[in-house]
């Protein structure tokens, strides 16, 4: 049997369940206990953290030896901070609480 109809064969049965009110949704908990096992799993193969922590270290090592001479710079002169942006500095932060966003009140203003 194909990969592809083996797939079709699954969602339909993953759909009926859902239907039906028999499949299992897991609980936020319970999502949490699953991503500890496996991470648990993955990281007790020593063999596997030490290669990707070397591919981890090659690849910052050629952002630096790339760059003009300056820490975190690409050859442009650009900043280099990987998609994380480090914030303005002005004193507003936006943390996720659950799904909601929220922004802290700015210096010299009520929190709302």
């Amino acid at each position: 049997m194909s990969s592809e109809k083996q797939r079709e064969i699954a969602r339909k049965g993953g759909r009926a369940a859902h239907e039906k009110g028999t499949a299992h949704e897991f609980t936020a908990d319970e999502a949490r206990a699953a991503g500890r096992k496996g991470g648990e799993r993955v990281s007790a193969n020593r063999e596997h953290m030490s290669r990707i922590g070397r591919l981890g270290g090659k690849r910052s090592a050629g952002r630096r030896s790339a760059g003009s001479g300056q820490p975190g710079s690409d050859q442009n002169g650009a900043s280099s901070n990987d998609g994380f942006d480090k914030g303005s500095g002005d004193g507003a932060s936006v943390a996720s609480d659950e799904g909601q966003s929220r922004m802290s009140a700015q210096p010299g203003q009520p929190a709302m």
